[in-house]
């Protein structure tokens, strides 16, 4: 192990200690024994300890990396739609420690699967509807034409260029442009409602009182079909056009919208491009950048799900060319 690392490691064993004491104050208790509950592709760890014989979630968001103030925002918002975000008992801004209500270990991830999916999907649509029609989403960033266009230029950063080593020639950077407005002019004429940002499996929990929401910190004000296609494209299982496109009929139906259903499925199917673009630059990133190893491996899923709609739209048709090649490709 590098000095690097081992230095990153002493810092988080710190950090450990000093969580451990402000939760044990917080809780007026002598100690407490954190158990790790998962960590995430961001700075922020979790950790599990008893109160009272209860079990409490401990977030660890270091200050200087993580601004926890949208998280306690965002979740007041969400419950006070009637939606499951747990319940802050208590936070401390200025050292980034927080007490969540623990929602358990029962992640959708586990629940979904080819046979659950058509009984536990509608109760999450409805969810997607109550967030588009009643969670507030004034005051909060907006998704805009410089916020999407950022999020692009990390898969032709991160992906092409660092990873693969395979940066874009004058004409296929001419290619690539006109694919990134085409993407960013859909996202702005949809409704423009709440948005989660990171709506999917490992997300949601199972509770006595419905499905749990976490990771919201990001919400902002964006395109309404975004927290749906987060949902469809899954990271763990690759669905069924069909299966897609009748999930997208029932949205159609209870979604907040004003057009027609082809103009939704290319919503959603744009919209998916933008964000599937977006995560694999990002897990490109996370290698390069972060050092977490693992992200990589998914690229395949997703540069895949670009290359399924690609294939549907032949205004794409030269991008989806670019992608198939085999030095652009996985």
């Amino acid at each position: 192990m590098t000095a690097k690392f081992q230095g990153v490691e002493a810092i988080e064993d710190n950090r450990q200690v000093a969580a451990a004491n402000w939760a044990a104050q917080a809780t007026k208790q002598k100690s407490v024994k954190l158990t790790p509950v998962s960590g995430d592709a961001s700075f922020r760890r979790y950790f599990r300890f008893i109160n009272e014989g209860k079990p409490i979630i401990l977030m660890d968001a270091p200050p200087e990396k993580e601004d926890s103030a949208p998280f306690i925002d965002i979740a007041s918002r969400l419950k006070e739609a009637g939606l499951r975000a747990p319940a802050i008992l208590e936070f401390d801004l200025q050292q980034g420690f927080g007490l969540l209500e623990d929602f358990g270990d029962t992640l959708y991830r586990e629940l979904i699967n080819q046979q659950s999916v058509d009984s536990l999907f509608p109760e999450l649509f409805e969810i997607l509807n109550t967030m588009a029609r009643h969670v507030s989403a004034g005051g909060l960033p907006q998704y805009d034409e410089a916020a999407l266009a950022i999020e692009l230029d990390l898969f032709s950063t991160w992906y092409l260029d660092l990873h693969k080593k395979r940066p874009l020639n004058g004409h296929e950077a001419g290619i690539w442009h006109a694919v990134c407005q085409k993407l960013i002019d859909s996202a702005r004429a949809q409704p423009q409602v709440f948005v989660h940002k990171d709506f999917h499996s490992c997300n949601l929990l199972q509770t006595s009182e419905g499905p749990g929401i976490i990771d919201f910190q990001d919400g902002l004000r964006g395109p309404i079909s975004y927290d749906f296609v987060s949902l469809a494209w899954d990271r763990y299982i690759a669905w069924p056009r069909a299966r897609i496109e009748d999930w997208m009929r029932q949205t159609y139906q209870v979604f907040p919208l004003e057009c027609s259903f082809s103009e939704w499925v290319r919503y959603c199917d744009w919209m998916g491009l933008q964000r599937n673009l977006k995560i694999v630059g990002i897990f490109a990133r996370l290698k390069h950048r972060d050092g977490k190893q693992g992200y990589v491996e998914m690229i395949p899923r997703f540069y895949q799900y670009l290359i399924d709609v690609l294939t549907r739209y032949p205004e794409f048709n030269q991008f989806h060319q670019l992608l198939e090649q085999k030095d652009c490709a996985p």
